[in-house]
């Protein structure tokens, strides 16, 4: 890690004070620039510096801070060395914290200039933020893997590769590479097992284990079980403060097998009936959809080991099937006790076209886009409706409406929608339209879904009539 100086340390301490006071008044983008100043003096200031401003750029947001221009993004997606790197993307990310690439190129500048400390944080903020996504992105686990590595933290190396493994089940490459993590684990577990220093060269050291264990994607069982005596002793001095109830069923529900979660989710049942407070029944729902999910994962470890087994195939689409279903019911519940929710409205219509039911999806969905986060995936789907409707000509237009409210042009969402567009012309008997759209895309990446073989079928047909 690299060390700050005394007098860079002072200078970058009054730049984040400035930051702060700044804040107070609600000019969120010059405290921005006063907190990256600061960071440019102390790249580790992790506590003052880079936590300060990711919670700004979420105030922002919520103020409806504005995203980056393209003139800006093209001026802050580069930089001379790795430090200005780092800040370029940090600037963008803290006027667009939900775009998660501006947080990965921060990590791979953090990682590039050894700032140990604050890739730290980035890795583990993008590891979680990617566990809990709808479609988490093997290539994201993949860097998350090689960063990991680069800052000798091979447990999480191990578990981001394994994530990628899941995600790419027939690359035997990542397989062989997750297998040579494993291993460099266990050698070091072992020198640190036999190397006395080690822990004499932590400072309190109980101190010191419980924040590392908080801060780990990967939590160990004795930190789960300590978190649950520690919520349960707060339960007790307040057993009626919601957050206390709420806690005390994170922690059940976090040590991952059937009895502690079914008593999570039951404990929250029983809240919900004593305070006629939809919000316990809501979180007793998403316990049960992540049980499902636990469980639907580990049914897919024995499928792989025995592909030709009917009963563990059987017993995972029973799973998946049950899963959907109860999906299918929370969200609808959610939506009768919230309906101004708009994000509610976005996972009920995401669930509703999954099963098929496109005209009760399409509203919702309309109603979802409303949101700017959820502007763009909510148009994907409304057009994806259409287009599985019959009605061609206007998924079409909703795709080129998606097209051209999305500034990015070569990111997996920009290929994705102009994919499912050439798809609707296809099917619309715009073969033209269609080919010049693939053609795009596959000039841009060529293994994008099944671009190149749609390539060559309609050239084929033009050229055999």
């Amino acid at each position: 890690m690299l060390e700050e100086n005394a007098a860079d340390l002072a200078k970058a301490k009054a730049f984040f004070e400035k930051a702060r006071k700044v804040a107070e008044t609600g000019n969120f983008d010059y405290a921005i620039e006063m907190y990256l100043d600061g960071l440019r003096y102390a790249p580790e200031a992790l506590q003052e510096g880079h936590l300060p401003l990711c919670e700004l750029a979420l105030q922002r947001k919520g103020k409806g801070g504005k995203k980056p221009t393209m003139v800006e993004r093209v001026k802050h997606l580069r930089g001379k060395s790795p430090l200005e790197q780092m800040l370029n993307a940090e600037y963008l990310f803290a006027r667009d914290p939900d775009h998660l690439p501006y947080a990965e190129a921060i990590l791979k500048a953090a990682v590039a200039g050894g700032y140990t400390k604050t890739a730290t944080w980035l890795a583990n903020l993008i590891f979680q933020t990617t566990n809990v996504a709808d479609k988490p992105s093997v290539q994201t686990y993949i860097l998350l893997k090689d960063c990991y590595l680069d800052l000798g933290q091979f447990d999480k190396a191990f578990a981001a590769c394994q994530r990628a493994c899941r995600l790419r089940p027939d690359d035997g490459d990542l397989a062989e590479e997750c297998k040579n993590i494993s291993a460099e684990l266990t050698m070091a577990r072992g020198k640190y097992d036999t190397e006395g220093d080690f822990r004499q060269s932590i400072k309190d050291s109980d101190a010191q284990a419980k924040l590392y264990a908080q801060d780990r994607v990967v939590k160990t069982e004795d930190y789960r079980l300590s978190a649950v005596q520690d919520a349960r002793k707060k339960l007790i001095q307040n057993p009626s403060l919601s957050k206390n109830i709420f806690e005390f069923a994170e922690a059940l529900a976090d040590l991952q097998n059937d009895e502690a979660e079914n008593q999570a989710i039951g404990f929250l049942e029983n809240a919900y009936k004593t305070k006629n407070d939809f919000s316990f029944k809501q979180r007793a729902g998403l316990l049960r959809i992540k049980q499902f999910r636990r469980k639907i994962r580990q049914a897919q470890v024995v499928l792989d080991a025995k592909p030709g087994d009917a009963q563990a195939k059987a017993e995972l689409e029973g799973l998946i099937t049950q899963l959907n279903n109860f999906e299918l019911q929370h969200y609808r519940l959610c939506i009768q006790n919230y309906p101004t929710d708009l994000n509610l409205k976005y996972e009920y219509g995401v669930r509703l076209l999954h099963n098929e039911q496109y005209n009760e999806a399409i509203p919702m969905l309309q109603e979802a886009q409303k949101d700017p986060r959820r502007k763009i995936t909510a148009m994907d789907k409304i057009g994806y409706c259409f287009f599985m409707k019959g009605w061609f000509t206007d998924a079409i237009d909703v795709f080129k409406q998606a097209i051209d409210s999305y500034e990015i042009k070569d990111d997996s969402i920009s290929k994705e929608l102009r994919y499912n567009l050439a798809r609707a012309y296809e099917e619309n008997g715009n073969t033209q339209e269609a080919l010049e759209i693939y053609r795009k895309i596959a000039q841009l990446d060529f293994t994008f879904k099944d671009v190149s073989q749609r390539v060559d079928k309609l050239r084929n047909k033009q050229t055999n009539h």
